[in-house]
């Protein structure tokens, strides 16, 4: 089946100046805040937004209204079907203009008001070939039912600059990341990947061979944080994605704690029996949140056993 793709631009995109291309992709949540956000800068920058088969037609209206409205040079692209994480987010690279991208998940709201301003100042002085941004949950209001992605995001996944840049290929996620034209032209997002995670973790490992990867602070709000059951269906989904990870990188992969730890339960047997045990602990809300977070960590990485 052909692939129907829609596009909308608003008046401002006959303007082809723009030294930043955002690239954003959605399925299903509405990005219209984050649009807003950005709406609030006056920069060379502009904005391509990608509905990555979301079918929903109420969003797909608010969101070409909202930016018809934006005074940003900005291009929405609507697919009547799924692409994926990593074949969308090229997609998004085919629309851009500038020679530098910025990589903004929809969930994700700037905590700097001069947000793209910082951006545009790193390439003006700087010019890296990828850099990373960081995230936070500085907006995030605080609910019962995300208390345990809280508690492990803000453990593993809020980390500052310098503790990032330790390890600056495993810090590389596409929630605020940016790339040099050159660089993704010669390294753009596996299209092998499927469902969750990972894809852009490998992307950086490919990257880390032949380019530095800058971390900074110029962090955004992740706004999505997941319930327990939501987080348990992504690393079940995230396995193979894992095995394709170590087939490609494994001396890298080999000094992470997760396949340390997949590596040990591995030898344990029995997994079919105390691994659901752990997954239905990480999942009480009841259960003390340090010990519900350690449950869900060991249930990862015996999902992640059955790929080392």
């Amino acid at each position: 089946m052909t692939q129907t793709v829609t596009l909308f631009d608003n008046a401002a995109w006959a303007r082809n100046q723009a030294k930043l291309s955002v690239l954003i992709p959605f399925k299903g949540d509405d990005p219209t805040p984050l649009l807003a956000a950005l709406a609030r800068e006056t920069c060379a920058a502009e904005i391509v937004i990608l509905d990555d088969g979301s079918d929903n037609a109420d969003l797909a209206a608010k969101v070409e209204a909202a930016i018809a409205a934006l005074p940003l040079p900005a291009r929405f692209v609507r697919l009547a079907r799924n692409e994926g994480r990593s074949k969308g987010r090229n997609r998004l690279v085919s629309h851009a203009r500038a020679d530098r991208f910025l990589f903004l998940d929809s969930d994700m709201l700037p905590d700097d008001p001069h947000f793209l301003g910082h951006w545009l100042n790193l390439v003006a002085e700087a010019d890296p070939p990828v850099a990373f941004g960081g995230f936070s949950l500085k907006q995030v209001p605080a609910r019962r039912d995300q208390a345990l992605h809280r508690a492990m995001a803000s453990h593993s996944d809020c980390l500052g600059a310098e503790v990032r840049a330790l390890n600056p290929e495993k810090h590389v996620f596409t929630s605020n990341l940016l790339v040099r034209r050159d660089v993704f032209q010669a390294e753009a997002f596996d299209e092998s990947f499927a469902g969750w995670g990972w894809e852009d973790v490998e992307w950086g490992m490919r990257v880390a061979r032949r380019w530095p990867i800058l971390h900074l602070d110029n962090t955004a709000t992740h706004l999505g944080l997941d319930t327990a059951g939501a987080m348990a269906a992504k690393y079940e989904q995230s396995a193979a994605n894992f095995a394709r990870v170590i087939a490609a990188h494994p001396a890298v992969v080999a000094t992470y704690p997760s396949y340390r730890a997949a590596k040990v339960l591995k030898r344990a047997p029995l997994r079919g029996l105390w691994r659901p045990m752990l997954k239905r602990y990480a999942l009480t809300e009841g259960a003390p949140l340090s010990s519900r977070a350690f449950a869900m960590r060991l249930y990862r990485a015996a999902l992640y056993a059955e790929a080392v």
